[in-house]
Formats: C-alpha cells, structure tokens, sequence
C-alpha cells in the first residue's frame, strides 16, 4: 500500500474509535493518540510537562513485556563537548532541507545548546553561549550551567540557559538565534554568583499566553552576593516580570552588586531545584521553592519556602499569593538543609480526597511532608509557618532529596504513586485516603543503593510506559512499578550528578560526567514510524 493510503486508512480508523486528539502544528494538522503509543510525541522540557511530572504516558513500544531487551543504538554513545547535567528535550517530524530528522537538544555544561538527530546521534547544528570571563565569584573556576532546554509549544524554537546570565532562543532546524529588542532575555545581571541551576520551564496559562520560566540560585558553597529569583518571560511579546526571593518588594528588577541600584543585602534564599518551576493547571499557578536563607516576611525574605505567585510572574506587589514553610526553618537554615533543593510534585487524588490540590515536597532534611496547593499553611495565605498534611515522614531510604519525584497513575487500580531517588537509592510511596478524606503517603518498596559509590548522584526517575527508570553512578535500571522488581539494567554509562533519563518514541535516553550520551532502544533497532501530517484544516 502506498504510504499515503496507508496513513489515511489509518488516520480513519483512528477517528472511528475516538482515540486521538488533534493540534494544530505549523500550518498542518497533526493527529496523536491519546496515550496508545502508535504514533510519534514530543518531550518538550524536563519531565515531561509544565508539572515535571516524570511520567510518559504517550510510551507504547517499550513495555515491561520487552524492556528487557534494550540494547545500545548505533550511533551512540556520542560525546559532547561537554557534559549536559540535565535531560534532554525531544522533537519529532521536524523537517530540515526537504528531510523530516527527529532531534534531540540538549544544554552543556559550558554553555552549548546542540541539536542531535536522535536516531543517528549525529550533530545537526551547535551553539554555545560561553562563559568567557566569567568565573564563579571572581574565583579561577569557569562559571557553568546544571540547566535543561526547553522547546517552545509551537516547535519553531528551543530556549537555553547561556552562562552570560540570559536565556537564549534559537531555531529549531539550524540553531539560528533569535536576537531582537527582547532576546537574549536577561536572567541575571551577576551570573558569576548567581547559577542557572534549574531546568528552563514552559508552561501555557488558563488565558492561553505561555511563558517561559529561568530560575537563578548560588554556586556550590554559598558565597556572594546572590539572591534566588524566577525571571518569567512572555513568549507572545517578550516582556517579563521578576520575582525576588530576598527584598521582594523590590519587583521585576534585577539586582547587581550592593555599591549599585538596585541591590539587596539579604543574600541567599537560591531557587535551584531541577524542576525549577512548576506549574498547576486547576489552581494556574506556578511553584517554587527557596533554598536557605533569611525568613522574615516582614522584612521581605522568603528562605526556606515554597512559594506562589500567578503563571505571569507577578505577585501582589512583591509578596507571594501564598506559601509554606517548615516550623524549623532556623534549624534548617543551620544545617544547610535546604527545603529548596526539590520543588513540589503535584498529586492526582481521587474524589474522596478533602485534599483537591496536592503536591508532595522533600529537601535536604530527608523528610516528605504533603502540603495543600490551595492552602499551603492551612492559615490563608502567606506568612505563616507549618501547615503540612499528617505526618512529615523519613525519606525511605534515607538521604538528602536533590532530584524531581516522578509521579505515576496505576492504570489496574487508579491510584497515585511517587518515585524518590538520591544517592542512597529509589523508594515508592502510594498514596492513600483515609475514611475522614485525608491524604497520606505509604511506603510501598525500596532499593538502596551504596551512598558510599554513589554520593551526590542525584538523578531524577522517570515513568516511561508503566516502567521505572534510574540512574546511578554506572547503572542504568528500570523497574516495575508496584513491585520494584529489577527489568532491565546497563552499566554501560559513567558517573552521574543530576543528568536524567529520557525515553522518547521508543529510545531511551541518558547523558553522563563523561559528556557521553546513550541511547538504547528493543534489541538496539530503532522503531520505524509513518508521518502523521495531514493537510492543514482551519479551526
């Protein structure tokens, strides 16, 4: 049958049974299926979504059924000129010159934003934007990025963090930078202290408009003059708002150096988790949490909180529309335990849930509290302190929490679980309701790992057709989800800090400290697809 037959019959079909959704891509109308797997999808940013969520479930060619069959990928493992400590972004059915390549993009370490082909793993195009002279806080090291890419929601560009303090839009099919009165958009004025830690974000409001969102903390050792901030940036126009999380009343500025205006003397309080921002779409509004530093809202400083604004980035003149913070905030900014070093993963619940909005927030405490993302104290509004939901529990498997816990729907029986990895290991929690409606999380597996081989690994799970990825120094495993049992395993890779796994279209994909990016799919053969491009119809 001819491939154009082909892909009408199929497309019919599809139709009949009521599967697929429809988008609207560059002039042409493009049909996916709803979760089935059967045709190509995008990862357009870290975890997945505007939650960060972790969990795939557009995955339908590698199951637990054949994951054991991964294997290496012809082309792969390349090597960066760098490493990319984070996750790659992925675009399927892009077309270059006459030829439709899906890529990969991800963001080094040193300041590169590469294109790959993700079937071949060859280049297609390289950009960097350099430190130059930057050096962490004057210091004889480089200054550098832990950030990932992010792909904007009509495909035409990619954005990524640039050491020079600016986020940076490029074009999707040759790498060409969109310069303007807008772009590059200043992140930070002091990028030699100030760090793009976190995974650019994207998300798209309730009024339609999406925006991206940069996140700053500190370098490693908490020197300089530096404040956490979110820097919120209109895709449609360009414009942006800034948000501070030390003198907050002094809005949509960035500071420079105390001598100059406009400054803050309050330092600290880094916004540095991998998901940086998230998200919610029934509450629209986004979450982020600060690492240690000054609270004292009266004073506007915001340490060791987490905190909402709306999906634009404005406040109400500076103060948050709510927030939360642990009752031992002192005790946490003593110990350096940054609640900040995670943000908050967002809970489906089921209707007999008191709870209708439920995020799930660690830190380097090596606790898990539940919080409510409508009340975050349970006071009405922001200020106040304690708040979370039942009991703060004990990290499983103990350790420091720095990663993004994926959250997973079981499809059997509806229920809501998250994976927590560090470097002592990965746990499963399940959530459960009890007769009076209130939420908690119960342990449900374990698998530890040696803290001692494995410190400062803190790499993010990822659910990918109902199976568990997880990474670790050499290791790569997945695993099922409800019993933990170990499916599949590589030790082909290198060390790992915060790089993450990626599956996408059937490969799945990881970078390590040795800048070498893997790639593995069924039996090492890369799945064969037909287009799904239609003649563009208006709506």
């Amino acid at each position: 049958m001819h491939r154009q037959q082909m892909l009408r019959f199929a497309t019919m079909i599809a139709l009949i049974v009521g599967m697929l959704a429809t988008i609207s891509v560059r002039g042409v109308q493009k049909i996916e299926p709803m979760g089935s797997g059967g045709l190509e999808y995008d990862w357009p940013q870290f975890n997945g979504n505007a939650q960060h969520s972790g969990n795939n479930l557009a995955e339908g060619i590698i199951t637990s059924d054949n994951v054991a069959h991964l294997s290496s990928v012809a082309g792969f493992p390349v090597t960066l000129p760098s490493p990319a400590d984070g996750a790659p972004a992925y675009l399927h059915g892009v077309e270059i010159k006459g030829h439709v390549r899906d890529l990969l993009f991800v963001t080094t370490k040193d300041g590169h934003i590469i294109a790959l082909d993700a079937r071949s793993g060859d280049q297609v195009w390289s950009q960097q934007h350099p430190a130059g002279s930057c050096t962490i806080n004057g210091g004889s090291s480089s200054c550098y990025t832990t950030s990932s890419p992010a792909i904007d929601p009509n495909r035409q560009f990619v954005y990524s963090y640039g050491l020079d303090g600016h986020a940076h839009k490029h074009q999707v099919i040759d790498g060409s930078e969109i310069i303007d009165s807008h772009w590059p958009e200043l992140a930070t004025r002091k990028p030699y202290t100030e760090k793009g830690s976190s995974a650019l974000s994207i998300a798209t409001a309730k009024n339609g408009t999406s925006y991206l969102y940069v996140t700053n903390g500190g370098y490693p050792g908490d020197a300089g003059n530096y404040q956490g901030h979110v820097t919120t940036i209109n895709l449609q126009d360009g414009s942006q708002h800034v948000f501070n999380a030390a003198c907050s009343n002094q809005v949509d500025v960035h500071f420079v150096e105390p001598s100059g205006t406009p400054s803050c003397t309050t330092v600290q309080t880094a916004i540095w988790a991998r998901s940086g921002v998230v998200y919610d779409a029934d509450t629209d509004n986004i979450y982020f949490v600060t690492g240690n530093g000054e609270y004292l809202p009266a004073e506007h400083n915001w340490g060791d909180s987490v905190l909402v604004i709306h999906p634009d980035g404005t406040s109400n003149g500076g103060t948050p529309l709510d927030s939360y913070t642990p009752n031992n905030y002192q005790q946490l900014q003593n110990d350096d335990a940054d609640l900040g070093s995670t943000a908050p993963a967002i809970l489906p619940v089921p209707t007999t849930s008191t709870v209708k909005h439920l995020g799930l927030q660690s830190g380097k405490d090596q606790k898990l509290r539940l919080l409510n993302l409508d009340n975050l104290s349970g006071q009405g509004g922001p200020g106040h302190t304690g708040g979370e939901i039942g009991t703060v529990i004990p990290v499983p498997q103990s350790g420091e929490v720095l990663s993004a816990p994926a959250v997973w729907v079981s499809p059997t029986d509806g229920t809501t679980w998250a994976f927590v990895g560090n470097d002592h290991g990965i746990s499963a929690l399940q959530l459960t309701i009890d007769s009076h409606g209130t939420p908690a999380m119960v342990v449900k597996w374990q698998q530890p790992i040696s803290s001692n081989e494995n410190y400062g690994t803190q790499t993010s799970p990822l659910v990918a057709g109902n199976v568990v990825y997880f990474a670790h120094n050499n290791a790569l495993d997945a695993r099922d989800p409800v019993t933990g049992t170990l499916l599949w395993g590589s030790t082909m890779i290198g060390s790992v800090h915060w790089s993450s796994p990626v599956v996408a279209d059937g490969v799945l994909y990881l970078s390590d400290n040795d800048g070498h990016l893997f790639a593995f799919a069924i039996d090492g053969n890369l799945p064969v697809f037909h287009d799904a491009y239609l003649p563009y119809i208006a709506h």
